[in-house]
């Protein structure tokens, strides 16, 4: 790793070169130093603009003069101010030079891409050696706009709003020919855009370009997920922002106070002065030099958003990573809560309406009502949060006969599903069996039938009609059904056990017997599994505490509640165990409990041996509890 490097950025046209290379700059500060565009470096450009970049290049100038110009432009700009400590970044390296100079020989003299290679090699020829010699100085990236040059072609024309036969031919073989390097290694480092946000490109690009120079961060926001929060004055912006901060962990941003950082780095003296375009890289640098400052964060919300243009482009950039999530609040309401009066928040309203702030919400992810309870506003922030934080899957299912079921219990399960999924509307969206029964672990006379239901709530009354017509197949087994909807999965209004089942869901440990076509769930990490049973664990507590106290102890019930808390200790260590005794015997392995060797098969039917085994691993729970000083 070195510094003093020069890093080349080629490719075709519109693959995002300039924008990119702006950002990295940006960036890298005083250290960068960019070469400029190649009319700075030969004083015949200016002739050739006043008279037509398109006539002479593909008319009116001979195919020796356009290799000529080109040739001495790149080798004048390599030559020019070589840093010794910096990064200099030019826009299309040596091999471009060639590439361009064969496009434009295959649609002037009608050549094949090899005939049109040599003939570029051949104009380029008096000057071989001092473009080998740039281009062994250079650090060669290029940008491809797709794999297939064909598609590469049409992706680049269609940012262009008028087009030439010429130009397109141009464009065609220009693909070709740069392809035709990457397959023989002219570059060291290939990025494929194919259609990706700008941070995504960067982040990359970084990556490559840190095993050269230090000078080059190591990434761009990787990993970070951001929520701007935009709407008019008083619309519960700041109180959205804090629930985020409180309940999802989002670090709290300002968007004034990244631009004008951003712009005091950068020499801007003004930067609500210059473009919004210009305005929203601003942003995005502030942002990634305070996430790169504070690694420990990857949530953040920006507040507020205030300019349409700002925030088109902040989309753009930030693709999936950002959410916008616009707040929209009625004026009579809004005027009420305006701590200067109603004049005051019509003032301000007036000011974002001119900037575009209305606007906002036809591109927003989510136009949230706060017009109504609290409650019912933090659920849509949560909703938000977790589409951010949650993939999505589409679980694959297993057939009934393959969980080992005694045949009375598939018979009722296959019957539910049939009354519950058959028809042009199915009840139901998702059924699994969760538990023991899940894992082939089933013991008639102890173990419950857990079922695991996705429904819409208009489809209680329903349900419970086709349930008393299919209960009689249980007999004595105990139901345990949990019934939720698509939307409070999605907001993550469920217990900790049903979060630890929808992680198993979306992980693909548990399978359900039936999905609706085309359901996705949402898949809670492992982690956030880990931190929710900590709610569990204390429960869990809690019961055995109260178990124990009682006379007579239901011996099955402090049984698993004890096997619970087991599980959540073992979860903390980084140790997963589905089964109750599984994770009791873990829990009890250790060299002063070998007397309780046989202490789990007996708590099962012994009421003294569950009360024993209940106590050792509330001992161990209570045991990761602080010491508190007793007065004396």
């Amino acid at each position: 790793m070195a510094d003093g490097v020069t890093i080349a950025l080629s490719g075709a046209d519109n693959t995002g070169k300039t924008k990119q290379l702006g950002i990295l700059a940006r960036r890298i500060g005083s250290a960068a130093e960019a070469t400029g565009p190649l009319d700075a470096h030969d004083a015949r450009w200016a002739g050739i603009k006043k008279n037509g970049m398109g006539t002479w290049w593909f008319c009116a100038g001979t195919v020796q003069e356009v290799a000529d110009v080109l040739a001495a432009s790149y080798l004048q700009r390599s030559r020019h101010h070589r840093t010794a400590t910096g990064v200099r970044l030019m826009d299309r390296g040596i091999p471009m030079l060639e590439a361009s100079l064969a496009a434009t020989v295959a649609v002037r003299e009608d050549l094949t891409c090899d005939q049109a290679a040599d003939r570029a090699r051949e104009l380029l020829q008096p000057y071989t050696q001092d473009l080998q010699t740039a281009e062994a100085g250079e650090h060669g990236v290029v940008f491809l706009h797709h794999d297939d040059p064909a598609t590469g072609t049409t992706r680049a024309l269609s940012h262009e709003k008028s087009i030439t036969p010429a130009y397109a031919a141009y464009q065609r073989h220009l693909h070709d020919q740069i392809h035709r390097m990457v397959a023989g290694n002219r570059f060291e480092h290939v990025i494929v855009i194919d259609g990706r946000p700008v941070v995504a490109v960067q982040d990359q690009l970084r990556r490559r370009l840190h095993a050269h120079t230090r000078l080059v961060p190591a990434g761009c926001l990787p990993g970070v997920r951001i929520v701007a929060l935009g709407g008019m004055s008083e619309s519960g912006k700041s109180t959205a922002g804090e629930y985020l901060r409180t309940r999802h962990g989002h670090a709290r941003l300002k968007i004034g106070y990244l631009i004008e950082d951003a712009a005091h780095r950068a020499g801007i003296g003004d930067p609500y002065a210059i473009a919004p375009l210009v305005r929203a890289e601003l942003l995005l640098d502030g942002l990634d030099r305070y996430a790169a400052a504070h690694h420990f964060h990857d949530r953040f919300t920006l507040e507020s958003l205030h300019e349409f243009d700002v925030t088109a482009e902040l989309r753009r950039m930030l693709g999936d990573q950002l959410a916008i999530a616009y707040i929209e609040t009625t004026a009579e309401l809004r005027a009420v809560r305006g701590t200067a009066g109603p004049r005051d928040v019509t003032d301000r309203d007036a000011v974002k309406a001119s900037r575009g702030a209305p606007r906002i919400a036809a591109i927003a992810d989510a136009v949230v009502d706060n017009n109504g309870a609290r409650l019912a506003l933090e659920r849509r922030l949560d909703r938000i949060a977790l589409d951010a934080a949650w993939p999505t899957v589409a679980p694959a299912t297993t057939p009934v006969n393959g969980l080992g079921l005694p045949v009375a219990l598939e018979v009722f399960l296959t019957t539910l599903l049939e009354r519950t999924t058959s028809g042009p509307e199915p009840l139901i969206d998702l059924l699994a069996v969760t538990g023991s029964g899940a894992r082939g672990k089933y013991q008639h006379g102890w173990s419950d039938l857990d079922v695991f239901v996705i429904a819409e709530p208009d489809r209680t009354a329903d349900l419970h009609r086709v349930l008393n017509e299919v209960r009689s197949e249980l007999g004595d087994v105990k139901l345990g059904l949990t019934v939720l909807s698509q939307a409070e999965c999605r907001a993550g209004a469920v217990t900790s056990r049903l979060l630890h089942v929808l992680t198993l869901l979306g992980t693909g440990s548990l399978l359900p017997l039936w999905t609706r076509p085309g359901l996705t769930i949402p898949a809670p990490p492992i982690t956030a599994d880990i931190t929710a049973s900590m709610e569990a664990g204390v429960q869990s507590a809690v019961e055995i505490r109260r178990q124990l106290l009682k006379g007579a102890p239901d011996l099955r019930a402090l049984f698993k509640v004890t096997a619970l808390l087991a599980k959540v200790l073992l979860r903390f260590d980084g140790v997963e165990y589905a089964g109750d005794s599984e994770a009791l015997h873990q829990i009890l392995n250790h060299p002063t409990r070998t007397m309780h060797a046989n202490l789990v098969q007996h708590a099962r039917t012994d009421r003294a041996a569950a009360q024993t085994l209940g106590q050792l691993v509330l001992d161990r729970w209570i045991a990761t509890m602080p010491t508190v000083e007793t007065a004396a």
